[in-house]
């Protein structure tokens, strides 16, 4: 049976992880989600964002008003967060190295990771969805110093693919 389940955000939490740590990014990136600890979950964040945005591209004939038809072409993932908490961990995983002081002198690998979104609603947990982001890396980074709010980052990212699960009771 399908999931058909509502959840709200309180409902989610979201981890990092790599699939990959023999490659330099995803060597990166297991360093760094250790040592800020995100494997777990990355806590204190709102507003995240995750979209699919498939290219359809219609084909018209001579003298045809209407397209005959459409035809699928690139698929872009990409997505957005906000984070109440400022550490370095974003930062560190946008940058890699270019983040430290000194950067270092030759090419800076960029590290890549995977993101994992649960969703279990507490009242019905035999019903779960689950959203896989594979090859994530950050595309931008920004943080918000209000005077009279909570200090926000956020980050844009992009990803290779993308996978969904869900069970149902």
């Amino acid at each position: 049976m399908p999931n058909s389940n509502v959840f709200r955000g309180s409902d989610a939490d979201l981890v990092l992880a790599v699939d990959d740590s023999s490659s330099v990014e995803g060597g990166l990136a297991d360093a760094l989600i250790t040592k800020y600890e995100l494997s777990t979950v990355v806590g204190r964040l709102q507003n995240v964002q995750v979209s699919v945005l498939n290219e359809v591209k219609p084909y018209h004939e001579i003298g045809k008003r209407f397209a005959t038809e459409l035809r699928s072409g690139n698929v872009n993932i990409q997505g957005s967060a906000e984070r109440a908490h400022i550490n370095g961990a974003l930062l560190r995983l946008l940058l890699g190295d270019g983040a430290t002081s000194p950067p270092p002198t030759g090419s800076i690998a960029q590290p890549a990771f995977n993101v994992v979104i649960n969703l279990k609603n507490p009242a019905v947990v035999a019903n779960t969805s689950k959203i896989v982001l594979f090859g994530v890396r950050f595309e931008g980074w920004s943080f918000r110093l209000p005077e009279d709010d909570f200090v926000m980052e956020s980050v844009t990212f992009r990803a290779m693919r993308i996978s969904s699960e869900e069970t149902g009771g």
